[in-house]
């Protein structure tokens, strides 16, 4: 007598504006914000918040929480991330801050670079143990601190000891504790991090399982390419552990990909006040451009590194998120107490009010007492928002 193979679950099927509002509930957009777990909360909601050298009204480390809580002051953001041993910051999608407890969960990562067989700097004999020595009697330094962090040349030009401590970073034996100035703080694990996830006993696969996990959670739905990305796993490895994940397969309208739902998205419709607010071109929302594509119809690009020629919406440009939708971008700047939008794309004249509000709360939130329009790209559309930002201040000053 031959067994019947096991009965599979019925694929559960969403609506594309479902996906789009369970996207949004899961990185903090709608509903309201649990503003009592503050950064922190944001921090292990989001499970990772991306890093960048680049500051125009602040940094996106600073951008990701106020694009959820609102105008936080800015030290306690800093503080949030680097004070009480919260966080800690490793490779993830990209440079990123990451909750102290998923510390465990980058053993496999650790063990991939202890065991990478060759690097692009040389290090020389010695290095590694003199760095590793001066932090354990000296610690928490930054690389100028232990004697310099280039030779001199371009900035990808590193001195031999900010090579033996980035190394050490990479192998885990070496925490960046804080950001001071921009440069890194570094001190040793066995200090910074908490004894009791101190630890790198977790099997790969139960490290890369836990991540997809977090991915799901952190998106609430997405695709193969989506959950891989989100921490930067290969997608071979996330075929390996996504049965195990506790993720549930869906089917999305319009996406022509299989896809997979954190159970708990799935639990209850989302409800709730959408924000308005400008995003960093590295908020988790969006920082995946064909997801964005996907579920906005929005294409959006980081054009920092485009020749400035060659630039269609600017250098930063950031999107307006509003009513749950891309609404348009700002391409901002800061001259003393004035916020200024060097170049404004808006979607339709629905767009004009909330870009008003969104300039207005930045502006405030970053100190400057008034906001001035350059360009604006449709040009009829160009008084009504000077007469909605005067409304917007004017509404903010009462």
């Amino acid at each position: 007598m031959t067994s019947e193979p096991p009965v599979q679950p019925p694929v559960v099927e969403l609506s594309a504006d479902q996906a789009r509002r369970i996207a949004l509930r899961a990185q903090g957009f709608l509903g309201a914000p649990d503003r009592r777990a503050g950064v922190p909360g944001v921090l292990r909601h989001l499970g990772a918040v991306q890093l960048d050298t680049i500051s125009v009204l602040a940094r996106s480390h600073e951008l990701v929480p106020y694009a959820r809580l609102g105008g936080i002051g800015r030290k306690a953001v800093e503080e949030a991330y680097w004070s009480g041993g919260r966080a800690f910051e490793y490779w993830s999608h990209a440079a990123c801050v990451l909750p102290v407890e998923e510390w465990p969960h980058f053993a496999f990562r650790r063990r991939a670079y202890r065991a990478r067989p060759q690097w692009h700097h040389e290090l020389p004999a010695g290095t590694y143990d003199t760095v590793i020595a001066q932090l354990r009697a000296e610690g928490p330094l930054t690389a100028t601190q232990l004697g310099g962090a280039k030779n001199g040349g371009e900035w990808w030009d590193w001195s031999a000891t900010k090579v033996a401590v980035e190394r050490a970073l990479m192998y885990g034996e070496v925490v960046c504790t804080e950001r001071r100035g921009w440069k890194r703080v570094y001190d040793l694990a066995e200090r910074a991090i908490p004894d009791r996830f101190l630890h790198d006993d977790l099997s790969d696969q139960e490290c890369r399982r836990r991540l997809v996990a977090l991915a799901g959670r952190s998106l609430g739905v997405g695709t193969r390419s989506d959950l891989a990305d989100y921490h930067r796993l290969k997608a071979e490895d996330f075929d390996a552990v996504v049965a195990g994940s506790g993720l549930v397969p869906v089917s999305v309208e319009g996406w022509g990909k299989p896809a997979w739902a954190d159970p708990r998205a799935l639990a209850a419709e989302p409800r709730g006040r959408h924000r308005t607010t400008l995003l960093s071109p590295f908020d988790s929302l969006i920082w995946e451009r064909a997801r964005t594509e996907r579920i906005f119809g929005f294409t959006h690009r980081l054009e920092a590194y485009t020749p400035k020629p060659k630039r269609v919406h600017g250098y930063f440009a950031m999107p307006l998120l509003a009513g749950g939708r891309l609404q348009g971008r700002v391409d901002p700047a800061r001259e003393g107490t004035t916020l200024v939008a060097r170049q404004v794309s808006l979607a339709s004249p629905k767009a004009v009010a909330p870009m008003a509000e969104a300039l207005v709360e930045a502006a405030s939130w970053v100190g400057c007492t008034d906001v001035r329009l350059e360009r604006v790209d449709t040009p009829e559309l160009r008084e009504p928002l000077n007469g909605a930002l005067g409304a917007a201040f004017s509404a903010a000053h009462r």
